[in-house]
């Protein structure tokens, strides 16, 4: 009879020893699947914003670039600003520049040649300082599930590792005999869980990490172009 248990165990697939599984076991693993249905949407969601945000500010470069007229910029940023975050931080300084400008008194030198000189600059940086912690921060915007799934999964398997095995001692105890075929089920069923908790949590880990990292490119792109709009502005319009 024993042999007939262990060998009808050994036939059973994953699926049914899901099936057969208890409630708590049952409950971890639903958990556990919502975890990586979520993870999995965030990381698809952000490899597609990325990738449209890498695309149109390679784009907004090139036209800043090969315009250094500062209206024809402008003009090209309000239809890339949705997407581009390195054209809403050009928006945020070029919005300081003309209050900078306003508050110069310059309208009409500025109407005659196209140039008017600021005494400083520190406002303009300030404000682009700003727009790319914004971007950032929007950049970053949830990612701190995937950290969460990446570091609780594991933990949430163990879980149901544990309660499967406190299970199966509890069937030793029940029948009074340490046969294989009454530890078997409840030590698979364990297993499962604690395979779940890492097939939740190492995507998770990996998504998360290579989408901090290309934050931080993202990040350094932006702080060079706020670098490249400021020399821009000092060579051409800061009083010396």
């Amino acid at each position: 009879m024993g042999a007939n248990t262990v060998a009808a165990t050994s036939h059973q697939s994953v699926i049914d020893m899901v099936l057969a599984a208890g409630s708590v076991a049952k409950g971890v693993l639903v958990f556990l699947l919502l975890f990586s249905i979520i993870s999995w949407a965030i990381m698809i969601f952000k490899w597609i914003s990325y990738r449209r945000i890498h695309g149109e500010n390679a784009a907004f470069n090139r036209i800043f670039n090969k315009n250094k007229s500062l209206d024809s910029i402008f003009s090209a940023s309000k239809n890339m600003h949705t997407t581009s975050s390195i054209a809403r931080v050009f928006l945020a300084g070029y919005a300081e520049f003309e209050s900078e400008f306003r508050a110069s008194g310059s309208a009409t030198q500025m109407e005659e040649n196209r140039r008017f000189f600021l005494e400083k600059i520190d406002g303009i940086a300030r404000s682009m300082e700003r727009a790319t912690a914004q971007e950032v921060t929007i950049l970053e915007r949830y990612l701190f599930f995937l950290a969460t799934a990446g570091a609780t999964a594991p933990f949430i398997g163990l879980f149901g590792t544990v309660w499967g095995i406190m299970e199966s001692f509890r069937s030793i105890g029940l029948t009074s005999s340490a046969n294989i075929a009454v530890v078997a089920p409840g030590i698979a069923e364990a297993l499962i869980a604690t395979a779940a908790g890492l097939i939740t949590a190492v995507p998770a880990v990996i998504g998360y990490n290579y989408f901090v990292q290309q934050t931080k490119v993202f990040g350094t792109e932006m702080d060079n172009f706020t670098l490249d709009f400021l020399s821009l502005i000092e060579k051409n319009f800061v009083k010396r």
